[in-house]
C-alpha cells in the first residue's frame, strides 16, 4: 500500500513538476490571453465528438466481445468505458482505465478470464490502429508533401508500427509464438517472457476470428480520426489556423503512443510537453501549443465526469449486474 501511494506521489510530482516548467517557459502573461480568448462554441463542439470518440470506443469492445460470444448491452459497456476514462485520469500511464472496464465487465459476466482479454485485446487493436494513421499520414506528409524535416518523425512511426504488427503476428501464430518464447528465453530477454505469455494468450481467443480483428481495427481508426478532429477544434478555437490538420493526424496518434509512458498522472505534464515539443517541429509557437493542449486537458476532465458519477453508483451500489444499463 505505501509503495502504490510513494508511486502515485512521485508521478504527481512528475505532472506538476512538467506543468509548471512548461509555465515558466512560455510565460503565463503570454498563455493566459489565448485562454481567455478560447471560442467557447469550437470547445463545446470538440467536448461533444471527443464524447463520440469515446462512445466508438466502446463499440469496438462491444464487437470484440461478441466474437467471445459475451453478450452485453452496449450501453452497459459504455457505462464502465466511461468509467475507464474517469481513472485515466487519475491512475499513471493511462492503463488504470483498462482494469476498471475489466472490473466493471466482471461483475456483468462470470467470464472474468475472458473479460480481462477482451480489454488487452481492445487496447492492443487500438494501439495498432493509432500508429497505422500515423504512418498515413506521414507518408502523406514527408514523402508526398516533401517535408523531410519531419522524415525522422515517419521513420519512427513506421517502425512503432511495424514492431505491433510483428507482435501480432508472434501472438496469432502458434509456431511463431514458439519461435518466440525460445527468442526471449536467453537471460537478457527472460524479464519480457511473462508478459509476452499473458498478451499471446490473449490474442490466441482471437486467433481464428480476423474479420472481426479487421472491424475493430477500423472502429479504432475511426475513433483515431475523430480525436484528430477534437484536436483541430481546439486548436481552432485556440487561435484559428494556427495548427494545420495534416499535422494532427501525424502527431495525435504519436502523442497517444508516448502518453502511455508510466511517467505521469493520466498523462497531465507529458501530454503538454509531447504537444510542445512535437508541434514545436513544425514551427507551432510554444504558447499555442500549451494552449492547445490545456485546453484538450479540459475536454479530457470534462469527459471524465459521466465517469466518476457511475463509480459513485457502483461503491454506492445503486448498480448492479444486470440486463439494465446505467444510462437508461
Amino acid at each position: 500500500m505505501k509503495k502504490n501511494i510513494v508511486d502515485f506521489l512521485v508521478k504527481a510530482v512528475v505532472s506538476l513538476g512538467l506543468v509548471g516548467y512548461l509555465l515558466w517557459r512560455v510565460k503565463w502573461g503570454e498563455l493566459l490571453p489565448l485562454l481567455r480568448s478560447l471560442n467557447g462554441w469550437l470547445f463545446g463542439l470538440a467536448f461533444v465528438l471527443y464524447l463520440g470518440a469515446i462512445t466508438n470506443g466502446a463499440f469496438k469492445w462491444f464487437v470484440l466481445l461478441r466474437a467471445l460470444e459475451i453478450d452485453v448491452p452496449f450501453l452497459e459497456l459504455l457505462s464502465y468505458s466511461f468509467v475507464g476514462v474517469f481513472f485515466n485520469n487519475f491512475l499513471p500511464a493511462n492503463i488504470g482505465g483498462d482494469v476498471m472496464r475489466g472490473y466493471g465487465l466482471a461483475r456483468y459476466t462470470s467470464r472474468t478470464a475472458d473479460a480481462a482479454i477482451s480489454v488487452v485485446v481492445d487496447r492492443l487493436v487500438g494501439l495498432t490502429a493509432f500508429m497505422f494513421t500515423a504512418v498515413v499520414a506521414a507518408a502523406w506528409i514527408v514523402f508526398a508533401g516533401g517535408h523531410d524535416e519531419l522524415k525522422g518523425v515517419a521513420i519512427a512511426a513506421g517502425i512503432s508500427f511495424g514492431v505491433i504488427l510483428m507482435l501480432f503476428a508472434l501472438m496469432l501464430s502458434r509456431r511463431i509464438r514458439a519461435l518466440g518464447r525460445k527468442l526471449l528465453g536467453f537471460r537478457w530477454t527472460r524479464m519480457f517472457l511473462p508478459l509476452y505469455e499473458k498478451l499471446s494468450a490473449a490474442l490466441d481467443a482471437y486467433r481464428f476470428r480476423y474479420r472481426t480483428l479487421f472491424t475493430a481495427f477500423w472502429i479504432a481508426v475511426g475513433t483515431m480520426v475523430i480525436t484528430n478532429f477534437v484536436n483541430y477544434l481546439l486548436a481552432e478555437a485556440v487561435l484559428p489556423g494556427s495548427i494545420p490538420l495534416e499535422y494532427i493526424f501525424l502527431f495525435n496518434p504519436i502523442i497517444a503512443f508516448v502518453l502511455l509512458i508510466p511517467i505521469s498522472i493520466g498523462g497531465l505534464g507529458l501530454n503538454q510537453s509531447a504537444f510542445v515539443f512535437f508541434y514545436g517541429l513544425v514551427g507551432v509557437p510554444e504558447k499555442i501549443a500549451l494552449a492547445a493542449s490545456l485546453a484538450l486537458q479540459g475536454v479530457i476532465y470534462l469527459s471524465a465526469l459521466p465517469g466518476g458519477f457511475l463509480w459513485w453508483r457502483w461503491k454506492k451500489g445503486a448498480t448492479q449486474p444486470s440486463t439494465n444499463s446505467d444510462f437508461d
